[in-house]
């Protein structure tokens, strides 16, 4: 009897320290980083600028469309859309914000964008699109189409569309410049979608102008991307209220 007590008091005492050292207690509580600070969108600013083809704009290439009699006869437009502009100015370029947003956040987009097959062409052929927003891709033609995205960061897509009308939704997970589209059954057919965590982007016409409008005020890198005549950066400062002005000029 007396020693069952000794081992009663031993373990009393045991659970005592093992309490007074914290090993009986609750685990302290897991800390999460701080939620990125919300933009205040009345201390913003834009940037607007140009871009430039040094030098006479290649000819465009005429697109051969006769293995589908479809596309051969409702086929309205039949030049590439690598070099399109006028006047020095260039278009289907991909103007984006490329590094200076890091540790903010926005709203997520809403809505979604479409990339249309008409007239056996991707429209439009360069675009922008937001990390999970809604890309909804349709079949305008009376014919097969075959849309097969090839990106490296987001996963790979094979989809075929037999009938006129008919759309399929898609989205992407991860940003990624840029995702590259084709028609396994048109090999003349593709385009080029850029995908961002922000909504800074921008695609110049064929005046070769674009506008990133509301940034918060700070120091950017810009990226400009053309399909065939790759990339170009400036470093811009935007402040609070005021426009910036930046240009890029490609040549080949």
């Amino acid at each position: 009897m007396q020693q069952q007590n000794l081992w009663t008091v031993l373990s009393m005492l045991v659970l005592a320290t093992a309490v007074a050292c914290g090993g009986g207690g609750d685990a302290p509580a897991a800390t999460t980083a701080p939620a990125a600070p919300a933009f205040d969108p009345s201390t913003a600013g834009n940037v607007s600028g140009m871009v430039m083809f040094d030098g006479e704009l290649p000819a465009g290439e005429e697109l051969m469309m006769n293995s589908d009699p479809v596309c051969a006869m409702t086929a309205t437009d039949t030049m590439s859309s690598t070099f399109v502009g006028s006047d020095g100015h260039l278009g289907n370029v991909f103007v984006y914000v490329k590094e200076g947003l890091e540790g903010q956040s926005f709203p997520a987009a809403t809505g979604s964008v479409e990339l249309d097959q008409e007239g056996c062409r991707y429209t439009p052929h360069v675009m922008g699109i937001r990390v999970g927003q809604t890309l909804t891709i349709t079949n305008s033609d009376m014919t097969l189409h075959n849309i097969h995205a090839s990106p490296s960061a987001n996963d790979e897509f094979n989809m075929g569309q037999p009938i006129q009308g008919m759309t399929f939704d898609r989205s992407f997970d991860q940003p990624e410049i840029m995702v590259p589209f084709k028609c396994d059954v048109h090999g003349w057919m593709n385009s080029y979608i850029g995908v961002l965590d922000h909504p800074y982007f921008a695609i110049t016409g064929t005046d070769g102008m674009f506008d990133i409008s509301t940034l918060p005020p700070g120091d950017y890198v810009l990226e400009a991307w053309h399909e065939s005549l790759g990339t170009q950066t400036q470093n811009v400062t935007v402040a609070t209220g005021q426009t910036a002005e930046v240009s890029f000029t490609f040549a080949q």
